[in-house]
């Protein structure tokens, strides 16, 4: 797939985005609040050219979260494509933009590395990206986002806005806050401790390495998630108050268990896809309506099964469609059985 995509906002994200699609045969056009960072962008070949193609098959909308609704309703009224997002809080965008052509997203990337300067075309690769269609959405817009995610090599996820948010709580925004206070608490101490940051070796960089990020944004995204970041910071602070009774205590054997359970969770992260011997399509028969092929992919996720590739075929005849789905063997089996218990009928295969 590729056509005509607008890329609003030229910073790392969007700038990643349109290297990405560049690559892939798009024709990209790419605008900014700032004239110099679109210019900048068509001189080192980011984009082609400036400004709203209003015949744009696809328009990412890549500026601050507090930005994003007011500039994915100019695009859905100034274009006749599909309107996605990258913004990392969801819950707010997706209530606030009820049309069938916009689907909430959220790639998990990054870089130390601000704006143009860190934008790569290889950044998606391997990576989480958030899909939250709303309950407006439109199959084929959902479609054609999910298509461009697996172009730029990412990993397709699919739920719902708010669960979305409390998980990007938990996995990347109060990570980032804590990493940052310890950073702060860091650099406080070796004022008086002059050889403290000289010491900080594999361990201490590497949990406080994204303090280096790009500090402008924060302040928008606490504002937006502060419920679901506020409910995390809670947690973590009972979690490291009961921690640090085990160390005031002495109490090894607590502190034994907390960092084996600890250690067990982080060698189980899931890794990438594995060969395709051990994938199989799943083919789902579903009534040609909205809705369907965003239900199915949220299912999935529900389940924790990965789903490496999706799309649907519609009937030339008839109101009737089918899905397909790539996903593990081993767990196709729980997601057929409760497909079939809400009145699906799908098949399986082994690639």
């Amino acid at each position: 797939m590729n056509g005509h995509a607008n890329i609003v906002g030229a910073g790392l994200i969007g700038g990643s985005i349109a290297l990405g699609l560049g690559r892939d045969g798009w024709t990209v056009s790419i605008i900014d609040s700032d004239p110099a960072r679109v210019a900048t962008a068509i001189e080192r070949g980011v984009a082609v050219e400036s400004g709203l193609r209003r015949d744009a098959t696809l328009t990412v909308i890549a500026t601050p979260v507090s930005a994003i609704v007011e500039a994915a309703r100019a695009a859905l009224a100034d274009t006749v494509g599909v309107v996605t997002d990258v913004g990392s809080v969801k819950e707010s965008v997706v209530a606030e933009i009820d049309d069938p052509r916009f689907v909430g997203g959220h790639p998990m990337a990054g870089s130390e590395l601000d704006g143009l300067d860190g934008a790569d075309a290889d950044m998606f690769s391997g990576a989480a990206w958030v899909l939250t269609p709303g309950d407006s959405t439109a199959d084929k817009a959902f479609a054609t986002v999910s298509a461009m995610v697996r172009s730029l090599g990412a990993d397709m996820i699919t739920m719902d806005a708010r669960r979305h948010d409390e998980m990007v709580a938990m996995v990347s925004h109060v990570p980032h806050l804590a990493a940052v206070t310890l950073m702060g608490l860091a650099s406080e101490r070796a004022e008086d401790q002059g050889v403290l940051l000289r010491l900080a070796a594999g361990g201490f960089r590497d949990m406080t390495r994204i303090a280096a990020g790009h500090p402008g944004i924060w302040p928008d995204i606490c504002a937006q998630n502060r419920r679901a970041i506020v409910e995390t910071l809670d947690a973590y602070l009972t979690a490291l108050t009961e921690l640090r009774s085990s160390v005031l205590g002495g109490d090894s054997d607590r502190l034994v268990d907390v960092l084996e359970r600890a250690r067990t969770a982080r060698l189980n992260l899931p890794q990438s896809a594995p060969p395709a011997a051990e994938l199989s399509e799943l083919r789902i028969p579903v009534l040609d309506r909205r809705g369907e092929l965003a239900a199915v992919a949220t299912l999935a996720t529900d389940l924790g099964i990965n789903v490496y590739d999706i799309e649907i075929a519609h009937s030339v005849e008839g109101a009737r469609g089918v899905i397909s789905l790539i996903v593990d063997s081993v767990p196709a089996e729980t997601l057929i059985e409760q497909l079939r218990e809400q009145g699906y009928k799908p098949s399986a295969r082994e690639l």
